[in-house]
């Protein structure tokens, strides 16, 4: 039996197959003001988000985002990114949020200040999929169904 990597040798010296060239990074998206942005999205939330160098201001719907998001649990959550890559005070962060609730914005803005710094800077793509901050989470609420009391708990029935 032959192995894969004598097959992949053979494949190469035949040219059927070519040799993988070193990866070419992405050109960033940079907007004429030094800006990149990307949309965020969680459960219903949509954020819309705008990177550019700064001393590491963070601002969502006008406001500070300790004056927008009060527990740390969620502050925490939209500075993760920045924390992942080392860039804490490297960029300033202006946001619009809309729809959904104070967690599932949270997760907008998350997702969007990840999208943006691989806009800006497409090196820092591999830290943030290793870290899931690029993966949109897709769970949403589930529709209720008629016949039902929410979308899947019965009424209670009733023997006699």
């Amino acid at each position: 039996m032959t192995s894969l990597e004598d097959l992949k040798d053979v494949a190469t010296e035949a040219g059927a197959v070519e040799a993988p060239e070193e990866v070419t990074l992405r050109e960033p998206k940079i907007d004429s003001l030094g800006r990149s942005y990307a949309t965020g999205k969680r459960k219903t939330a949509v954020a819309r988000v705008w990177i550019k160098p700064g001393a590491g201001k963070i601002t969502v719907n006008g406001k500070d985002q300790t004056e927008y998001f009060g527990r740390a649990v969620l502050q925490m959550i939209i500075k993760q990114p920045l924390v992942a890559v080392e860039r804490e005070t490297q960029f300033d962060v202006v946001c619009t949020v809309s729809g959904s609730g104070p967690s599932g914005q949270a997760g907008a803005v998350r997702h969007g200040i990840s999208k943006a710094l691989t806009y800006y800077e497409p090196a820092l793509r591999s830290v943030l999929k290793k870290g899931g901050f690029l993966t949109r989470d897709s769970r949403v609420v589930e529709r209720k169904k008629y016949g039902r009391k929410k979308a899947r708990r019965s009424f209670q029935f009733s023997k006699r």
